[in-house]
């Protein structure tokens, strides 16, 4: 037996669900897929899969193997992909989705310098800030912001995105500065509508109480107009550096509780697992990788001015 083909079996079978939908993206048969599988765990001395009439389920040890077994195909495929395309210029509509504020901030540079390199690449740029479901609406790519969760989808991290709490100056004149967290239930709060409440951070956790006891005095599904209104002296937001980076190095907002600061979020490129990756979107992925710098430019100028 083919221990990478067994392995690619296994894979599939927990991607898609069961042994009959992994047959069918492997153009095996059901039986084949179940005697990869059955060898792999015979080889491995373990039960990787729980078996029913109506699912299968990782057991412990498969969903460790699952995860390092992921890797190492993507490893390979990436070999593959690399080999493949070296005498090939990438070509065709590269599909990407974006979060709206981001995008507008900082995708028209990256994008263009992408095509200059690579001119026979259309890109089609979507922004929106919902999760959208890269294989049944057609994108390529994703760019996402957060503590991205296990799924089956492949997540490259691109950059750090750091969040911080900040109201204008004017507001805190006029309200007085946040000392300690417990001032916070006595100020106004811009809600953010897609923030995760489910953060472990103790800024969090503060704002998700204020927000379940009181409500937001303003909430909007876009962090730019919070931006706005909290310059304009409506209360305190949270939201990220790449959004706000102007209006700090100018004195229009200033950071409040630092210590409350909680750990960075991360910029990912996401898509789906597959055998072998266009061209394009490996292109794409490779060009995203380290473009905005460590620390990224927008923490860079705050930390420079």
């Amino acid at each position: 037996m083919d221990r990478i083909d067994a392995m690619r079996a296994f894979v599939a079978v927990v991607t898609e669900g069961s042994f009959s939908n992994a047959a069918n993206t492997l153009q095996l048969s059901p039986q084949l897929v179940s005697k990869y599988v059955s060898k792999l765990e015979e080889q491995l001395n373990s039960r990787l899969l729980n078996r029913t009439t109506r699912k299968v389920s990782l057991t412990e040890a498969g969903s460790h193997y699952f995860g390092h077994a992921q890797q190492i195909l993507l490893s390979i495929d990436d070999m593959e992909a690399k080999l493949g395309g070296l005498q090939q210029n990438p070509k065709g509509v590269l599909r990407i989705s974006a979060p709206v504020s981001f995008a507008l901030k900082h995708m028209a540079k990256p994008i263009t310098d992408f095509q200059m390199r690579y001119p026979l690449v259309k890109v089609d740029l979507q922004l929106t800030d919902r999760k959208v479901d890269i294989v049944e609406e057609g994108f390529d790519v994703a760019l996402r912001i957060g503590q991205l969760k296990s799924s089956s989808l492949i997540a490259k991290k691109v950059a750090p995105i750091r969040v911080v709490l900040c109201a204008a100056p004017e507001y805190l004149k006029k309200y007085g500065t946040p000392t300690q967290p417990k001032d916070l239930e006595h100020h106004r709060y811009l809600h953010y509508s897609y923030m995760n409440m489910e953060g472990k951070d103790d800024i969090y956790q503060i704002l998700k109480a204020k927000y379940f006891k009181q409500g937001s005095d303003f909430r909007s599904n876009n962090g730019d107009v919070l931006v706005d209104a909290a310059i304009a002296g409506a209360g305190l937001i949270l939201q990220p550096t790449f959004i706000i980076n102007k209006a700090l190095t100018s004195g229009k907002l200033v950071i409040v509780l630092t210590e409350l600061e909680p750990e960075a979020l991360g910029l990912y490129v996401v898509y789906a697992h597959r055998k072998l990756l266009p061209h394009k979107v490996r292109c794409f992925i490779d060009f995203m990788e380290g473009y905005y710098g460590t620390p990224p430019y927008w923490d860079d100028c705050m930390t420079k001015s």
